[in-house]
């Protein structure tokens, strides 16, 4: 949410904090979306391309990449939501404290409130003024707003975020399945390469693109990551093989 203060003839503030609907947690789901999906990328290009590396059996190959998948898609979701849950129910605990201060130290509130705005520059006179009209229209909006930096009609939502987890893991995770498991084995191991490269990059770009980043740095982090995964994953595989054999 962000703020703006613009000052009527009188030297009111006529309009300090402008909403943002539900940005927050549209950020929160594109954000577990991202890296649901670019987890499921690398992790399942590194289970396939190292079962590659030890055996040309297209059988075992996509079974270890589904069971991956699987795995992984729910492992991630899981994790999302007991993180996402414990951050909801902390928002609510200092909700519900500053719901109790509210209701037993009012003047207190009120003053700090008028502290916080005074802080970020407004004279003390329109501070206490803005501190007074925000209380009076919703006190608890007004400091969760600027004492928690939360909304209490936006908390962030753990089934959202699972869900964006447990779809976009399985997204990823099944472009280097299927990029290994449709061509023949002699180019497989390549076209799964390739296939992760492109897929890393847009996640790099995606990513950027949501944190206002400059998109090379993510797109070459990105693809590192999973160009060093496949690469040491290939190996341990060969070198099983080898040994298998």
């Amino acid at each position: 949410m962000t703020e703006q203060k613009e000052l009527d003839g009188a030297g009111r503030v006529e309009h300090l904090v402008e909403p943002h609907g539900n940005a927050g947690g549209k950020l929160n789901w594109l954000r577990a979306g991202v890296l649901g999906g670019n987890d499921g990328i690398v992790s399942v290009a590194g289970i396939v391309v190292g079962v590659a590396g030890a055996t040309t059996s297209t059988t075992t190959i996509l079974t270890a990449g589904i069971a991956g998948l699987v795995a992984g898609a729910l492992s991630m979701a899981g994790g999302e939501y007991v993180s996402v849950s414990t951050q909801r129910d902390t928002e609510m605990a200092l909700l519900r404290l500053e719901e109790y201060e509210l209701s037993t130290m009012p003047e207190a509130e009120e003053r700090e409130l008028a502290d916080i705005y005074e802080r970020k520059g407004l004279s003390p006179e329109l501070a206490a003024q803005v501190a007074r009209e925000l209380t009076e229209k919703d006190a608890l909006q007004a400091h969760a707003d600027a004492e928690l930096g939360i909304d209490p009609d936006n908390l962030t939502s753990p089934w959202q975020a699972a869900w964006a987890s447990l779809v976009s893991f399985t997204v990823g995770g099944l472009l280097p399945l299927l990029a290994i498991a449709l061509p023949p084995a002699s180019a497989r191991v390549w076209t799964c390469i390739g296939a992760v490269g492109i897929g890393l990059a847009l996640t790099g770009l995606i990513s950027a693109k949501l944190g206002e980043a400059r998109s090379r740095p993510a797109i070459v982090r990105n693809v590192g990551v999973g160009a060093l995964t496949m690469f040491v994953a290939y190996y341990i595989g060969v070198l099983f093989g080898v040994a298998a054999g």
